[in-house]
């Protein structure tokens, strides 16, 4: 039933490359066939999206949220909110930035909340920073404190609303 192939057998006569070119289908042996039983392959995971880019010429007016990647080179006046947040060296942020990981390459002013945060020499950040981890580059400037939290992505500073009081009930 199975008959054993030279190709593999050891032995003084090697086939050329010529050969090896004429027949590939001699020189590779043949897959089994897939069982019948098996379950489909899973599907491929989704590629992940390439990060949302605000253009050098664009000025937004208003809150970002995403959780995605964002790239400022323009302005932003209004918080932002995102996984990862690069901010351009020619990009302008006045608000809060809470982000997984952010990285100042530009101008902000506000607050700044992540796990990493990095500010490079070109960098020029005016609030303070509430972080994990940072690393800020020779040549950044920078107005404000820094605080190192276990999250800092939590909003526990943040105003509690309370219960709006019931109406009073006519009898």
């Amino acid at each position: 039933m199975f008959s054993k192939s030279r190709i593999n057998e050891p032995g003084p006569k090697q086939a050329n490359e010529a050969d090896k070119a004429k027949a590939p289908e001699a020189a590779a042996p043949a897959a089994p066939a897939a069982p019948i039983s098996e379950k489909p392959a899973m599907p491929a995971a989704k590629p992940k999206p390439p990060a949302s880019v605000l253009s050098s010429d664009l000025t937004v007016k208003g809150n970002l949220r995403t959780t995605g990647d964002i790239q400022v080179e323009g302005t932003v006046e209004g918080d932002i909110r995102a996984h990862m947040l690069t901010v351009g060296e020619g990009a302008t942020i006045r608000g809060e930035i809470m982000a997984d990981d952010v990285v100042v390459n530009g101008r902000v002013i506000g607050r700044v909340r992540g796990l990493k945060v990095r500010l490079t020499s070109t960098a020029r950040v005016e609030g303070d920073i509430i972080h994990k981890t940072i690393a800020i580059e020779s040549g950044a400037h920078f107005e404000g404190s820094v605080q190192r939290q276990e999250d800092p992505l939590s909003t526990q500073g943040a105003p509690v609303k309370k219960p709006a009081a019931a109406a009073p009930k006519a009898d």
